[in-house]
């Protein structure tokens, strides 16, 4: 019988400071100053806090594991003793080696702290102990521990590996990432602020040149106000009868909504000449501001009030290209030097020529030495093909130049020949130092591109532009905001040159390079057991279209770099044919092949080379984040079918706490960090072990009420704390090769799963509810009480001065709903008046529209006789509104459930039926089922929501009438 290998456990498998950590990540998101998220956009890039912290604590043993090194150990002690007990924080016990490893748990935490990343005494001590830790492993004396990251993406945690001492090898598929991480891991630490002051300086010089070359196409206005940004509308001919106007497609009409001043929009029609004229309107009252032309997609004209509907408008768009170029001017904004403040004028006719000459240069520009257009005439996907871009490919983009209007495609143009003119002129003896400088400068033009496209969007809150992704995706934008590049305002060149610079000041002080190539995840281009740590984080299952967003990036990098790069530029668009995500479902065509079952089949093979490449005494560490049980799974089946072990796992808070990705949707703020040993011999084969079904199950809810009661105490709940148990759950399960029940029949991970998320919600349950008898509620209530808990984590609160929310509902993924509602002894089926089930969605309705459900039946009807979509509370109260009351309260029936009773007295405060409400309670109020279900609901339904309010109200009539 084989051995199972003993090693000491690294600290990360014992404990973690989650909550410090969190903390730390989360402010690291609206840090700019430094941050290498400037460099360049990549999408859910690592918090460098969560890496740096999850790197420290899984390169180094546990001080008080008995198989700990001891040269580990007394170099630990050492270094703890120096840093804690010379700081003012008393005396702090580093012989104890329990104490050992909480001090060095608190370093930890306090090196993930932004400001503490570059500080030189935490760079010193984190660099001895990686190497102390690396050799007493048994290191070679002389090298360092190798960290491997096979989908390196935006490459923090590689950075972050250079930081703390270790080396890194980084590789990716992607040929934008590459060259991102190329630039962090050698550029950067290589040149330093030679290569910054490079940068600049050439970036200055470009911005010179450029301007005199464009001056004619941005001109000041008369009084010397500057133009910074162009509004424009799409336009559509409105298909009315007798009409045909040019309609302008506006969201909204505000421009400016500044505490000091306002601006508006107004259409003024004019039926003789058949024209919408658009006035600007200073400081108007809001009955002047009315609505948009267009929503969701259809158009409503001013003129003649006929909605065009949204396949009409696709049409014609498709046959404009997008209709960049057929665009409205309808406002320039404005500023003065040395004044605050935004102006918004009327274009006039020399704004209008401006732009015509652009439009006539842009006819003139040819192909460039590469033999390329300078303008991308790679094709943009359509609906035919890949949905992962959004809306857009909707709306007639048929190539990747047509995202630009003509004097955006211009200002990118020139860009482009001044860098290479840069190159040719300026060509020093280092021709690796000038390629690091054409790297930045192709890097600064790819910022401009994004704050550069017909997709910016205006905001009026902000009185700024936004760039082109403000998500994960490339919308329509039906106005569009132009940015002045020489404005001095966002989107300008010299802002660009800043951004890509600004990394050089934290990321210089790695004092080695690190190692990158372009690769496939599948077949690491190392040799076996090489590495120390195989720490990655994967794609999200169907979550981000990588390949298909960043071919925006490329089709320009390309045109700058390709001489330089020719290995990574070498292809029309980015590969797509071997990225591993599942992309079947969302986008079917061209990836009808990504399915769940290719995910899982081509991430197992990653992830068995990532076993392969790591030593038999390594760590592995992945990352995920999906907010869907099947997603999970797949992630999680190819893990442990590829041979690995889950002994710990850990979620750390990675956004702002302010965060909300939609009211009432179930949406992370927290990644999962899965700690994972091979589950080896020590001659490096599969371990071969089976285990019993029914002792993993009985070991399963111990386990799950353990971390549950960890998690709480952390602040981690929700979505967050569900996921976060799978880890522990698959501890159980993963230390077997198989498990099998008593029949011999082998359990599959899907089954396994089931139990688990059983027992989550059960354990869950308990948390909501504590103190109290779960068992006591009827399945409504029990389900309705978890879902809301569920979509907890990234809730935001309403901030002061906000609206209430109006709930539109609680939306979760239907499996992840299913899974949650079998494990309380619910069927979704069976609850229709209290869950819509569309497609792979499920919403929890929001009290409202439950109303005719609770107070009557066959619907909510009016006087006529007609039923209405959804009615006003007042309506369905009988109050003024409406002057024939449609239902009479006094024969009004009880709730069947208890979810139902006090669904129902919510509803009675919101109708302003006070003494009903009295008598309601006095009636329903001595059962302490109704109090502890509606305490649960005043903690659960998101703060400044309608259901909040009512529920609290109900709350504060408790102690009024002595229940």
């Amino acid at each position: 019988m084989t051995k199972t290998p003993k090693y000491p456990k690294r600290l990360i498998e014992v404990d973690l400071p989650i909550k410090k950590i969190s903390e730390h990540a989360r402010r690291e998101k609206s840090i700019r100053h430094g941050h290498i998220s400037t460099l360049h956009i990549w999408w859910a890039r690592r918090p460098l806090a969560a890496c740096r912290a999850v790197l420290c604590a899984s390169l180094w043993p546990d001080p008080a594991d008995p198989l700990c090194p001891e040269s580990f150990i007394e170099i630990a002690k050492t270094e703890m003793n120096i840093f804690w007990n010379t700081l003012d924080t008393g005396n702090r016990e580093v012989q104890d080696l329990e104490s050992l490893r909480t001090c060095l748990l608190d370093f930890i935490a306090d090196f993930a702290n932004w400001d503490n990343s570059t500080n030189e005494k935490y760079l010193k001590i984190s660099r001895h102990l990686t190497e102390s830790a690396h050799l007493a492993l048994g290191g070679i004396p002389g090298s360092r521990p190798l960290v491997v990251d096979p989908f390196a993406g935006g490459g923090s945690i590689p950075l972050e590996a250079l930081r703390v001492g270790a080396d890194a090898y980084a590789s990716d598929l992607n040929p934008v990432a590459v060259l991102l991480n190329k630039v962090v891991l050698e550029y950067i630490p290589k040149y330093g602020e030679k290569l910054a002051d490079e940068v600049k300086k050439w970036g200055q010089w470009i911005n010179e040149e450029a301007e005199k070359e464009l001056a004619q196409y941005y001109p000041k206005d008369s009084d010397g106000s500057i133009p910074i940004a162009y509004l424009w509308a799409r336009t559509i001919t409105c298909e009315g009868s007798g009409c045909g106007t040019e309609v302008p497609l506006i969201r909204s009409l505000w421009l400016s909504k500044g505490k000091n001043q306002t601006f508006g929009l107004k259409f003024n029609t004019n039926c003789r000449s058949n024209k919408i004229e658009i006035e600007i309107l200073s400081n108007p009252n809001l009955r002047d501001i009315k609505d948009g032309t267009i929503t969701r997609g259809t158009v409503t004209c001013p003129l003649c009030g006929y909605t065009t509907p949204s396949n009409s408008v696709k049409l014609q768009f498709k046959k404009n290209m997008g209709g960049a170029d057929n665009s409205r001017l309808f406002c320039v904004v404005t500023k003065r030097n040395g004044k605050n403040g935004r102006k918004y004028r009327t274009p006039t006719d020399k704004d209008l020529l401006n732009f015509e000459l652009a439009s006539e240069k842009i006819k003139s520009i040819c192909l460039d030495q590469n033999h390329l257009n300078l303008i991308p005439s790679e094709k943009y996907p359509d609906e035919s093909g890949s949905g992962a871009l959004s809306s857009s490919v909707l709306y007639g983009f048929d190539k990747w130049g047509n995202l630009f209007n003509a004097r955006q495609k211009l200002l990118l143009i020139s860009i482009n020949l001044l860098i290479k003119k840069v190159v040719v002129e300026f060509e020093g003896n280092n021709k690796d130092f000038n390629s690091a400088l054409k790297t930045l400068l192709a890097i600064a033009l790819d910022r401009q591109a994004e704050h550069s496209t017909s997709l910016c969007r205006w905001n009026s809150s902000g009185e700024k532009m936004q760039a082109t992704f403000g998500r994960q995706a490339l919308p329509m934008a039906y106005d569009y905001c132009e940015c002045n590049p020489f404005g001095g305002s966002v989107g300008s060149w010299k802002t660009m040159i800043d951004l890509v610079t600004i990394p050089f000041e934290t990321a210089s002080c790695n004092d080695h390079i690190g190692t990158y190539n372009q690769g496939d995840a599948r077949s690491i281009l190392l040799p076996d057991d090489i590495s120390s740590l195989f720490f990655t984080d994967p794609p999200y299952y169907d979550a981000i279209a990588y390949a298909d967003l960043s071919d925006f990036f490329y089709v320009w990098l390309k045109r700058l770099l390709k001489p330089d790069f020719p290995e990574l530029f070498n292809s029309e668009l980015v590969d797509k044919k071997n990225e591993i995500v599942q992309l079947s479902k969302r986008f079917p065509g061209p990836y009808s092949n990504k399915t769940q079952e290719y995910f899982e089949n081509e991430m197992k093979i990653a992830m068995q080379d990532g076993r392969r490449v790591l030593s038999p005494n390594g760590l592995g560490v992945i990352v995920f984040a999906h907010k869907s049980t099947s997603g999970w799974e797949a992630q999680l089946l190819s893990l442990i079918n590829a041979g690995w072990i889950i002994t710990a796992s850990w979620p750390i808070d990675t956004e702002m706490g302010t965060r909300m990705n939609a009211m009432g949707t179930a949406a992370l703020a927290s990644s999962i960090h899965l700690v994972c040993r091979p589950r080896e011999n020590p001659d490096g084969s599969l371990r071969i072990e089976v285990g019993d079904y029914r002792s993993v199950l009985s070991e399963l809810p111990g386990r799950i009420h353990e971390w549950m009661q960890r998690l709480v105490s952390e602040d981690v709940v929700g979505a967050d704390a569900i996921f976060a148990c799978l880890g522990p759950a698959l501890e159980i399960f993963s230390r077997y090769s198989s498990v099998e029940k008593p029949s011999g029949e082998i359990v599959a991970l899907r089954e396994y799963l089931e139990q688990v998320w059983a027992a989550i919600s059960k354990e869950a349950l308990t948390t909501i509810f504590s103190g109290a008898d779960t068992t006591a509620f009827e399945p409504d209530a029990r389900l309705t009480a978890m879902w809301l808990w569920t979509l907890t984590a990234g809730s935001g609160p309403v901030t002061e001065g906000e609206k209430p929310v109006k709930s539109t509902g609680y939306e979760l993924d239907f499996d992840t709903a299913r899974k949650i509602a079998q494990g309380l002894g619910a069927n979704l089926e069976e609850l229709s008046g209290l869950v819509e089930i569309k497609g792979s969605s499920a919403r929890l309705l929001p009290v409202m529209e439950r109303a005719d459900i609770l107070f009557g039946k066959g619907g909510v009807k009016t006087a006529k006789g007609k039923k209405k979509e959804q009615m006003t509370l007042g309506e369905v109260f009988g109050e003024e509104v409406s002057p024939d009351p449609v239902i009479d309260l006094k024969e009004y029936t009880s709730g069947k459930t208890m979810l139902d009773i006090v669904h129902q007295s919510m509803l009675l405060h919101a109708a302003g039926k006070s003494e009903l409400l009295k008598i309601f309670l006095m009636e329903h109020g001595k059962n302490s089922k109704f109090w502890t279900l509606a305490q649960a609901f005043a903690a659960l339904y998101p703060v400044g929501t309608d259901e909040r309010r009512w529920v609290e109200a109900v709350m504060a009539r408790k102690k009024t009438l002595g229940l």
